[in-house]
């Protein structure tokens, strides 16, 4: 790949040098650099880890070191002679200084470990494991599925015993719950096997623990035990907790389902050493940033014991996100949030944000890697989000394999000059508003690759908000495939993701816009949508959006049913729904709605319906009367307190009850001064006073 030094350093406004073995020959410059005191940017990531011991053992360096790989996404493809923009794009994303910090979370482990499982491979397992950890067993059978058989004649390591009711918590705060349930106390049992043989049902196996289906009470194990006390059948059983810092599970089916398994929590099969080696880690305090920003007042989860958006606690692959009915509201929990971001980018209000990186660093880290390859000759921009582990390999492995199999005489091509990788925290903490924005910042496509790494139901939640995506970059009259979802398990799907890069362009802005992402996720999505509208190829009015996943669209009303009590306004969470204190009106502003359904399911007569739609007209952001009604005067001063509509239904569905006959009724039909009024007033009124 020929690099210009030249060209690169007018694009990124400095002198550059170029080095073709800088971690070698040349590492005396390296060196020379990171005493300057000046920001070092090294365009390789092959000789990271050399880089940074060099470093270290360097006194006086000051210096902050980026790393940024240029070689396999750029320089190793059939395109590397045009990819000079791209190379540039990268390189000045590089120099953006790091994401601010953030409040942290806080992780405290003392190595008490519970291994759960057939006792044999727990005992096995435990061995492994060493003594750097306090190790506790819980017993589900002797076993020896994994050829270890049953357990070892000495007692190494406490043993719980008995029925598994509950397993909740992370990373240095994981409790069992467990019913006691067994004759034999595991505290007491000597592993003599005097039971094992005495038993004529072999009801006891090398767990120690009594299958109460196979024993014909002979109690012939009571008699040979006497010594220890350890076998009692008229024990009552007894529900026990203890507390964990970390569980090793080696059941078929483990005690956490989710895909996003607890941090401390790990599966093993047997085989696999990995965590193992993790869990002697685990050992001390650990912090981890806390990823998300939750603002209660605009969430659109629950508004007057009425359930309206879901979407967060649906997606999330963790179960960190529940729904707390008492506060109305959802409660996450940070200890078990692994930072994926999709809630955030499924959030129609913004009431969750994505903290680290904010959106704002993302919106700066976009428009730097479009404008520079902009202004370096670049041409229908592709960003390509992908993940900083799984991606990354499959990036790597597509150079290295453009390179090798010589993507110039038709093998493998390699990363085109026009897509631009970014890698992401997770694939899915980017959404709906910053991908408009991207476009609208001058890219030409967004694609999203994502690997196994990343939960099934983040599939759907992309794909759904990419179908809105396109929906209005469609409406608009953009032409082309504009968003599309990668996916690519392992090297042996480079071919399809080699195909999938080469796609043609897709039509951009003709004019870039200038706006910064903001923290808001609403205002973003306003921003980018009034830029892509006022250069759209074609001024539409209405654009349909799909059902599924749109923030965006109106509301449709039955004025037949609807007797304007405005307990919509109330339930609203986003303003889209406004009552006018002068005259019995509903109003609404189309840009606010988010499309929670709070407002469908809060009217008691179902006058309302939810229309996913993109407007155009400039109506959509002013308040419009959808509704209105004649006031109803009270019949004694003539002052409007209420609907016509509202009154007469409330009359006619309390006429016939017994407590609204003569008078009663009548007060129905006055203001609120009146009624108490005509109460005192009224000369056969039965006061309690009168018993």
């Amino acid at each position: 790949m020929p690099l210009n030094p030249q060209s690169l350093g007018a694009a990124l406004n400095e002198n550059l040098t170029l080095h073709s073995t800088l971690c070698r020959r040349e590492a005396g410059d390296f060196l020379k650099a990171i005493q300057s005191g000046d920001e070092v940017v090294v365009a390789c990531t092959q000789e990271k880890r050399l880089f940074t011991e060099l470093a270290e053992q360097t006194q006086g360096t000051t210096s902050p070191i980026r790393f940024v790989n240029i070689r396999e996404t750029g320089g190793w493809s059939k395109d590397a002679r045009q990819a000079s923009p791209k190379i540039a794009a990268l390189l000045a994303a590089a120099h953006l200084p790091a994401p601010e910090p953030v409040a942290t979370v806080t992780y405290k482990s003392e190595g008490r470990l519970l291994i759960i499982g057939e006792l044999g491979a727990a005992e096995r397992a435990a061995e492994l494991l060493g003594d750097d950890l306090d190790i506790t067993l819980f017993t589900q059978g002797a076993g020896d599925t994994l050829g270890f058989g049953g357990a070892l004649q000495e007692r190494r390591y406490p043993v719980l015993g008995g029925q598994i009711q509950s397993l909740n918590g992370w990373l240095g705060a994981f409790e069992l719950k467990w019913l006691r349930n067994n004759p034999i106390d595991l505290d007491l049992c000597m592993r003599c096997n005097a039971c094992l043989v005495a038993c004529p049902e072999d009801a006891i196996g090398l767990d120690y623990q009594i299958d109460l289906s196979l024993c014909k009470s002979h109690r012939s194990c009571v008699a040979v035990c006497k010594v220890a006390g350890a076998i009692d059948f008229s024990r009552e059983p007894e529900t026990l907790s203890e507390n964990f810092d970390l569980v090793l599970d080696l059941r078929a089916t483990p005690a956490f389902s989710q895909h996003a398994l607890p941090q401390g929590y790990w599966r093993w099969n047997g085989h696999d050493l990995k965590p193992l080696m993790i869990l002697r880690s685990l050992v001390g305090e650990f912090e981890k940033p806390k990823f998300f920003v939750y603002k209660q007042k605009i969430c659109a989860h629950s508004r007057n014991e009425k359930t309206g958006c879901t979407a967060c606690i649906d997606v999330c692959s963790a179960s960190a996100i529940s729904s707390d009915r008492s506060r109305q509201q959802i409660k996450v929990n940070p200890n078990l949030c692994v930072g994926c971001g999709t809630c955030t980018t499924v959030c129609p209000t913004g009431a969750l944000t994505f903290a680290y990186p904010r959106a704002s660093e993302q919106g700066v880290k976009l428009k730097t890697i479009l404008g520079t390859y902009a202004r370096s000759g670049g041409k229908h921009a592709a960003l390509l989000f992908h993940s900083q582990e799984g991606g990354t390999r499959l990036l790597d492995d597509l150079g290295r394999a453009a390179q090798l199999e010589g993507g110039a005489s038709g093998g493998t091509q390699g990363v085109p000059a026009r897509v631009i990788p970014v890698s992401l925290w997770h694939t899915s903490s980017l959404g709906l508003e910053v991908w408009l924005t991207a476009i609208a910042y001058g890219a030409s496509q967004v694609w999203v690759l994502m690997t196994d790494e990343e939960a099934p139901q983040y599939h759907e939640a992309l794909r759904s908000q990419m179908a809105v995506a396109q929906a209005i970059l469609t409406g608009l009259g953009y032409q082309g495939e504009h968003f599309r979802l990668l996916h690519a398990k392992d090297a042996r799907d480079l071919a399809a993701l080699d195909q999938a890069l080469q796609a043609a362009p897709a039509q951009g802005v003709a004019r870039t816009a200038s706006f910064a992402v903001q923290p808001e996720k609403r205002a973003t999505l306003a921003l980018a949508l009034d830029h892509l509208i006022d250069h759209a190829p074609v001024k539409a009015e209405v654009i349909a959006l799909p059902a599924v996943g749109s923030p965006l669209g109106a509301l449709t009303i039955n004025k037949d049913t609807c007797t304007l009590c405005l307990s919509c306004v109330n339930a609203c969470p986003a303003s889209a729904l406004q009552d006018n204190e002068e005259a019995p009106q509903l109003k609404f502003i189309e840009k606010n709605c988010v499309q929670c359904g709070l407002c469908v399911t809060t009217c008691p007569e179902n006058a309302l319906a939810l229309v996913p739609r993109l407007n155009l007209a400039p109506q959509r952001k002013e308040a419009v009367v959808i509704n209105e009604m004649k006031p109803y005067a009270c019949v004694r001063c003539g002052k409007p307190f209420g609907t016509l509509k509202a009154i007469e239904a409330m009359l006619g569905k309390l006429s016939g009850h017994s407590m609204f006959q003569g008078a009663a009724l009548e007060r129905l039909k006055m203001c609120s001064d009146c009624r108490v009024i005509d109460i005192y007033s009224a000369p056969n009124e039965i006061k309690i006073t009168d018993f």
